[in-house]
């Protein structure tokens, strides 16, 4: 997910093309403005945190742009390009490391494993919004 900053700020297009660099296939991708019953049930896990509820205002303060990516080790590898939560730890090169202001405006919200992702993907996709395709350098990314 490109949170409200990366869209308000104009990065979704760099954010796209930093995951696709790295060779992952985009096979989901809409805009929208998250209802906060919706965002609430994304950080579900969060909650009772201190923390749980300014991330959630934020979340719902502007559209977001969500996105389901496919490849080899995909989680491992979004998680690679967007960098530590906190954007000051994030390596540069990083999405955070590069753009990131703070632990809150971070840009970007990736799944920690597989099961979360299967969670958040039924949260914002109908099995039919996927698209599954082939692209001629998978043999080689995929080793």
């Amino acid at each position: 997910m490109v949170k409200p900053d990366g869209v308000c700020r104009r990065l979704v297009g760099e954010i796209i093309r930093r995951y696709e660099q790295k060779g992952l296939r985009l096979i989901g991708l809409k805009m929208r403005r998250l209802p906060r019953d919706l965002a609430e049930r994304h950080y579900e896990s969060h909650r009772g945190k201190p923390y749980y509820e300014p991330l959630v205002d934020f979340v719902t303060s502007g559209p977001v742009v969500l996105m389901v990516w496919e490849g080899y080790r995909a989680i491992s590898a979004v998680r690679q390009v967007n960098g530590a939560t906190d954007a000051i730890e994030a390596a540069l090169g990083s999405i955070r490391g590069d753009y990131g202001l703070t632990v809150r405006y971070n840009l970007v919200h990736g799944s920690d494993s597989a099961e979360t992702a299967m969670r958040e993907i039924a949260l914002y996709f109908d099995e039919n919004e996927l698209v599954s395709y082939a692209m001629p350098d998978e043999s080689w990314l995929r080793l």
